[in-house]
Parts: structure tokens; sequence; C-alpha cells
């Protein structure tokens, strides 16, 4: 059964939210990455034990939440501020949380600003910010070949090159990062057919491309998490054929985590779409030792 949607205003703007599962249960609250919304959890949600309540919410300026033009909104610290004030909105104060690609950087940033909240923590397919070393070296391999893989970050920090070259392209431009598992129906034909409506609401072509455009700021934040620790029960999944998020970011993972454990599933960025079932027993095996 799909997860139901809804609209959540609070000071901080309007942000449109999924939520399934047991609604008495306790909270998974789940972030996605771009260039999806929080469809894409509706794989792993089926398979998830019936006692969670799942809860995803639309990041600013992707999915049905609001598109908000200034650039600094988009740092992941204000990101992780907006869902903070969402879960308070909606009554939510401890949770397990899970987050894919920017999602991820976002989940870090709520458990670091709020640890005391944050029971289990699930990261998938992202850099972890507490271990600057193991990025450094995963991203001296890839510059080392060429650096191509990280084509679409430089395109979108381009000043208005993303607004000018996406607006009418939206299908060809949010296929393309799918890749084979899309175009073999892997990742469902109906999924990114929701990724390529909500890109071709207005203005997202620019709201999109800010979470790239912010990183020097966000880079100046993060340099200043050297030492840090997570301090809550983590688990990283790995998609290990992804081309961005390489193996070797997996490297001195443990020194940012105060306990993490690493699995990998077969499959490249979008893990969670193409093995929704294999992730969901993960992370049912991980929040039954908190439950």
């Amino acid at each position: 059964m799909a997860m139901k949607t809804r609209k959540v205003s609070v000071s901080r703007g309007t942000f449109n939210l999924r939520e399934g599962g047991n609604q008495d249960g306790f909270p998974v609250v789940m972030l996605h990455g771009w260039p999806e919304s929080s469809y894409c959890w509706e794989g792993v949600a089926a398979h998830l034990d019936a006692s969670l309540r799942v809860i995803a919410p639309d990041l600013r300026g992707l999915g049905d939440s609001e598109r908000t033009m200034d650039v600094k909104a988009y740092q992941k610290v204000e990101l992780a501020k907006d869902i903070i004030e969402v879960l308070d909105a909606i009554g939510v104060d401890t949770f397990f949380l899970v987050g894919h690609d920017w999602g991820g950087i976002v989940a870090q940033e709520i458990a670091l600003l709020v640890p005391q909240r944050v029971k289990r923590l699930v990261i998938m397919n992202i850099a972890v910010l507490t271990n600057p070393i193991g990025t450094m070296e995963a991203r001296q391999i890839i510059f080392n070949q060429g650096g191509v893989p990280f084509w679409y970050q430089y395109f979108q920090q381009m000043p208005g090159l993303a607004e000018a070259m996406i607006k009418g392209n939206e299908k060809v431009w949010v296929s393309f990062f799918f890749g084979k598992a899309g175009q073999e129906g892997i990742i469902p034909a109906a999924a990114i057919a929701e990724y390529i409506r909500c890109y071709s609401i207005e203005n997202t072509p620019a709201t999109a491309a800010s979470y790239y455009r912010a990183m020097q700021m966000d880079a100046q934040h993060w340099a200043t998490l050297m030492g840090k620790k997570f301090s809550m029960p983590s688990l990283y999944i790995h998609g290990k054929r992804d081309s961005v998020i390489i193996p070797a970011f997996l490297n001195h993972i443990e020194d940012g985590f105060e306990s993490v454990q690493v699995e990998s599933v077969d499959a490249a960025h979008f893990l969670q779409e193409e093995k929704p079932q294999e992730v969901a027993t993960l992370m049912n095996a991980f929040f039954k030792k908190g439950m």
C-alpha cells in the first residue's frame, strides 16, 4: 500500500510528507537524495517491520516541498533544521533516522544537532562527514581518473546553466541518472516518472542545483567537524556498484562513529530502489536491536 501524503507548514516553510506503517509505532524518518523525492522509499517501506511508523519528508526544493530561491537555504545544516522543525510540528521526539545521497548528509547533520533524539542512524551511499580522511582518499582516486563522475556537480554549480538547459528537458535529464537500472525497469518506471513530474515544477532546475551551489558554504562548516563521532549506533549500507560513492569512501569509516556496522548490497547508487527488500531486511535487523 502506497504511503499517504500531506503538507506540513512550519515557520521555515511548507513541506510535503509521506507517511506509512503503524501510526502508533516507533518513528523511522527517511530522507531522500537528488534527483529523487520521498517516493523513493515506497519500496523499502513496504518491507519494513509493520510495527514501525514511516515518515518520509520531501526536502526543500525537491519533491512537492516548497521551492526556495535563496541558495543559503540549501546548506545541509539548514535542511536539517527544516526536518527537525517538521518533526517537532508533528510531535515526533525520538526516532530512527535513515538518509540516502544528500538525504544522508542531512541525516548526519540532524544526528549532530540533536543526537539525543536519534536512536539509531542509517546512512546509504554518501560521504561520512566525520570521516574526512576516507572521503579525501576516495575523491583523490576519482580525480586521478579524470574526475568524470563529478561532472553533474560542476555543471549545476555554473550560474544559470541548469535553469537554461534543463527546463523542457526534464525527462532526458532525470532519466539519465537512473542508467541501466531505470532502462531495464529494475527501478520502476512509475518512480522515474514521479521524479520527472517533480523536476518539472517551476524553478526546480534552480532549487535542485542549489544543493550543489551551496557546497562551498557546506565545506566551511564540515571543516569544523574534524574529530567528532556519531554517538548513536549506526549502519552504513553501500551499493557497491556506485560510480560516484566508490568503496574507498568507506576507508577509515570506523573513525567517525562510536559504533558502526557496514553492509554491502549488489546495486548501484540508488540501492534502495534497486534492492528495496534487501535494504529493508538490513534495516529491520538493525532497528530490532534498538526496539
